[in-house]
């Protein structure tokens, strides 16, 4: 596991939801990932804001070679023991980076960047991480970017102020050149998701495949 970034809001916040809550041993791989990357051929793959590392478990089980990045030592702590447990310890590299101060090195396969929101990011410091991302996709790559679209039917009153972009303005702020770049998949969908107390409920989320020109 290597350590890069210092001391700073992001990891103090992140550190705190982490400790503050029991590891979710059962969490499983998001869907939009699996649905997208499944036909796929494993190869070398970076999974951008891991947490406690079920994306990229599902990747390791499947045979990509993984880096896997988070700001939170204790989310990473506890990946790395899901992934000793479940025998793929060797082909997961757990990485701690504040990506907005230092960036994973290499390029790769497939970049994925999985609802990659964060309460305390300064402005434009997620557009500046996407770009990194791109930027660290090998020729004939995929850089893969699910992104929640708004807050959920049944939150009436958001916990803090965020703007949620859209597709579009992420394939601005990348500012990719079109003959490099093919849009496999640009696709807003709503998906059930129950409120806290059970009801009945939806969110929005986003879908940006992209392929690098090999």
């Amino acid at each position: 596991m290597t350590s890069t970034s210092p001391k700073n809001t992001a990891q103090q916040y992140w550190d705190d939801f982490y400790r503050d809550r029991e590891q979710k041993r059962s969490g499983g791989p998001n869907v939009l990932l699996v649905r997208e990357v499944t036909s796929m051929p494993p190869g070398t793959a970076l999974d951008l804001g891991c947490a406690e590392g079920s994306d990229a478990l599902w990747l390791a089980g499947l045979g990509w070679r993984v880096t896997a990045a988070d700001v939170s030592a204790t989310a990473l702590r506890r990946a790395a023991e899901r992934a000793a447990e479940a025998g793929l310890a060797d082909r997961i590299d757990w990485q701690r980076h504040d990506l907005s101060q230092s960036f994973p090195e290499g390029s790769y396969d497939l970049v994925s960047a999985q609802f990659l929101h964060s309460p305390v990011a300064r402005e434009g410091e997620r557009e500046s991480i996407l770009a990194l991302a791109a930027r660290a996709v090998a020729p004939g790559g995929v850089l893969l970017v699910v992104s929640h679209a708004g807050w959920p039917s049944w939150q009436q009153e958001p916990p803090f102020d965020y703007h949620f972009p859209t597709n579009a303005e992420i394939r601005d702020g990348l500012g990719l050149a079109r003959d490099e770049w093919t849009v496999e998949t640009d696709e807003l969908l709503t998906r059930e998701l129950p409120g806290p107390d059970g009801r009945p409920g939806s969110r929005a989320d986003a879908v940006l495949k992209l392929r690098r020109t090999a």
